[in-house]
């Protein structure tokens, strides 16, 4: 990569975070003032950022245009979407839907509870593996040698006092999982959130993606929480459906 196209990738990323000045994104890439205007021009001349009469950047419309057309090219995207709006409709939960990007679990799709308490994640955000319902779904799936490779590679941070702590403890975690086909975050990537997912399969019986529920335990206790997997799993089966998975003729 072009030290100018990672300087400008960089700036782009520092201002998914907020608006900065001209002084903040020199002080955060390390690089002079003059460099990073220079980029700035450039990335303005294309919309791909913007700068307000604060003379802070942000990101502009150029980049939210090549965003919208990424999400519309994420085929599972498309066909779960009626599936997780209803979902989201008939249980009044947060649902996302989850897949794994080059060592990464993504947001690629949320649709907000009826309740005023929200949660702060995003279509793109990424999500920690070891401690997401998602995450494990999407583990669980990948082929053992490569599970392990990545169960080894995880950096066990403790969120919270329920956050698994190593590699041997997540691996029976995703061993489980894969038997059950759900998995749960109790309170192990925030206290006060509790996480129900489950798989989406393509029609080679593929995991392509994770749907989850995600509840406040201001809104529901936890119990109550786990008692929205029935309707999870089937919403998420119908979208594996629609996707071709067939799971007489395919095993998971």
């Amino acid at each position: 990569m072009s030290q100018s196209l990672g300087r400008g990738l960089a700036i782009l990323g520092e201002l998914a975070e907020g608006g900065r000045s001209l002084d903040d994104l020199a002080g955060r890439l390390g690089v002079h003032k003059t460099t990073v205007l220079r980029l700035l021009r450039a990335l303005e001349d294309k919309r791909f950022v913007y700068r307000d009469p604060g003379h802070r950047y942000h990101l502009g419309s150029a980049l939210f245009a090549l965003s919208s057309r990424a999400l519309e090219q994420r085929g599972v995207r498309g066909t779960a979407a009626p599936h997780l709006g209803r979902l989201s409709d008939s249980t009044g939960q947060t649902v996302h839907l989850g897949a794994y990007e080059d060592g990464e679990a993504v947001y690629i799709d949320k649709y907000d509870s009826r309740h005023p308490v929200r949660m702060y994640s995003r279509i793109g955000l990424r999500m920690p593996l070891h401690c997401t319902a998602i995450g494990k779904v999407l583990l669980a799936d990948l082929p053992e040698r490569e599970r392990r490779r990545v169960a080894g590679s995880i950096e066990y941070t403790k969120f919270t006092a329920n956050t698994i702590g190593g590699p041997e403890e997540f691996l029976a975690v995703l061993a489980r999982v894969a038997d059950q086909g759900y998995a749960v975050d109790h309170a192990e990537h925030e206290t006060f959130i509790n996480c129900v997912a489950a798989p989406v399969r393509d029609a080679s019986g593929s995991v392509v993606a994770a749907a989850s529920i995600s509840v406040p335990d201001v809104v529901l206790p936890y119990e109550q929480v786990i008692a929205l997997l029935p309707d999870l799993i089937a919403t998420s089966r119908a979208i594996s459906a629609d996707c071709g998975w067939d799971p007489a003729r395919t095993t998971p």
